[in-house]
């Protein structure tokens, strides 16, 4: 039989010495091959530069250059801009860091990941809308992402983040295969019907290597008892998977709900709304979502989950050109004093610290701003925020930002667009132009309308010399910003060294950006 190793859609074939996709061959030079295979036979493990050179160049003495080369060439391979495959231990080595399985061993072996590997891990799938009415998705949406943040409390479990395990939502998909992909022993799945003012979950755990049920249990309730249903399954879960979970962080993970469901029902046509309108760039959505917030909070007043969200909403408005609050300092000042109240009704609640953070950033208060991020994790082992490592750029800690950000693949390994124009242009402010591109480029081709993204990607290409790509981004950036000036940024870049703002303005005047 030919010996074979399967990692996402992709099988390392040893016997043939090729790598094929889903669907082509991907040619390795031999050495690459060499390098990959022997990454991926110790899967989950650190390997390190001696070991991996001792393996590929038996007898024969090499610089790290040329290991180097066959990591770079493998990552290309498959598209691995982020490290969500290979991993980089500064100074150590490398971890192949996905699961990997083999034709007849459908069972993954978990991807390791530091700390983690000793934790009982789940991943929380979309629950199903039985209600067959497409206005009312948000609904179980909502209650899965609340779901998963109960879970994620509990520093005895490793829970995927739900950008990573919503992409499964509407998908055929065996759990078993599931399991390998995100690196999990468990799989939560449910269904939601909501009937005017009854609920009905359904929810069950299954074990992701055998496929096998370990739980079941169906909730009749009101609407009004949403919350007890959110923390009765997180309880029970909890239990289950992590049994020395102690006390005190059971009575943790229940989380303040709001007085009124109806407000609750708002919050999350609110979330609904905001998510909608960054994915489509539809400014009603934008005021839509401020709309239902507020009413959220007209119902409860001491609802901290709502004011961290419509913080979020008017920051969004102070960094996007949508309309006349872009820039302003008064739309800032709003925006952190929406945050500052959220904090101080719910001291413990991550959302809320990570968007005061997010503002202080803005706000040139960068050691507080990190401090926030800090706290939001802190609170929750599991909680993951890509802003938090553009915040680290900012601070000038864009090494650390790097480390944050590769460390969300763990929890988070289906990279966000957005995550990797922060990778990119944190390796852009170390100098590391080569490495900036990619993920720069691959973030504007997957959202094009991300001016950020191009802003970065033109002063990358500007100072490789490609002048005439820079340009083509500085298009970009101005059929998406019409009145972009670099002056502008000046005013209000948030960068804390000086140096570090300078170095993408001068990238911003080669790529022909206009200084006002």
């Amino acid at each position: 039989m030919t010996e074979q190793f399967c990692f996402e859609e992709y099988t390392l074939d040893l016997d043939g010495g090729c790598l094929r996709g889903r669907d082509h061959e991907i040619n390795l030079r031999p050495k690459t091959f060499a390098v990959l295979r022997h990454l991926v036979e110790n899967a989950g493990r650190l390997v390190s530069k001696s070991d991996l050179i001792d393996a590929v160049w038996p007898d024969v003495t090499v610089s790290d250059e040329s290991l180097t080369q066959c990591v770079s060439e493998a990552r290309r391979a498959f598209g691995d801009h982020g490290q969500t495959f290979i991993k980089t231990v500064s100074r150590r080595g490398y971890r192949f860091a996905v699961p990997v399985w083999r034709p007849d061993q459908r069972c993954a072996s978990r991807a390791v990941s530091g700390a983690a590997d000793d934790l009982p891990s789940i991943a929380v799938l979309h629950f199903a809308d039985l209600g067959g009415n497409d206005r009312e998705a948000y609904f179980a949406e909502g209650i899965t992402e609340d779901i998963i943040t109960e879970l994620s409390r509990f520093s005895e479990l490793s829970v995927i983040a739900r950008n990573s395990s919503f992409q499964y939502k509407s998908k055929a998909t065996d759990i078993r295969q599931i399991g390998a992909e995100l690196g999990v022993r468990y799989v939560l799945e449910g269904s939601i019907r909501r009937v005017a003012d009854r609920l009905r979950v359904n929810a069950q755990l299954v074990d992701a290597v055998t496929g096998a049920h370990r739980w079941a249990d169906r909730y009749d309730r009101e609407l009004r008892d949403v919350f007890a249903v959110q923390d009765e399954v997180a309880r029970t879960i909890a239990a289950l998977l992590a049994a020395h979970v102690m006390k005190a962080e059971s009575e943790r993970a229940l989380q303040k709900s709001p007085a009124d469901w109806q407000s609750y029902d708002c919050y999350l046509r609110g979330v609904a709304a905001y998510h909608t309108h960054v994915s489509e760039h539809n400014l009603d959505l934008l005021y839509e979502a401020r709309r239902l917030l507020q009413k959220s909070l007209d119902l409860d007043p001491d609802y901290a989950r709502a004011y961290a969200m419509l913080s979020r909403t008017v920051l969004r408005s102070y960094i996007e050109p949508l309309d006349g609050d872009y820039l302003g300092s008064g739309t800032l000042a709003r925006a952190h004093v929406i945050a500052e109240k959220a904090v101080r009704l719910d001291r413990n609640l991550p959302s809320a610290r990570s968007q005061l953070g997010w503002v202080l950033s803005f706000m040139h208060r960068h050691d507080e701003a990190i401090a926030e991020f800090e706290h939001a994790v802190s609170l929750n082992p599991n909680f993951t925020d890509s802003r938090f490592g553009l915040a680290l750029v900012f601070a000038g800690q864009s090494e650390r930002a790097i480390e944050v950000i590769n460390a969300n693949v763990r929890l988070d390994p289906f990279q966000t667009p957005v995550r990797l124009a922060y990778l990119g242009h944190a390796h852009f402010i170390l100098g590391l132009m080569t490495e900036a591109m990619p993920p720069l480029r691959e973030c504007v081709s997957r959202i094009p309308g991300f001016r950020i993204g191009h802003v970065w990607l033109a002063a990358t290409y500007a100072n490789l010399g490609q002048i005439e790509d820079a340009m083509t981004e500085a298009a970009q950036v101005l059929r998406i910003e019409p009145g972009f000036a670099i002056a502008q940024w000046r005013r209000t870049a948030p960068y804390k060294k000086q140096g570090d703002a300078e170095h993408l303005f001068h990238g911003l005047r080669k790529a022909g950006l206009p200084e006002r």
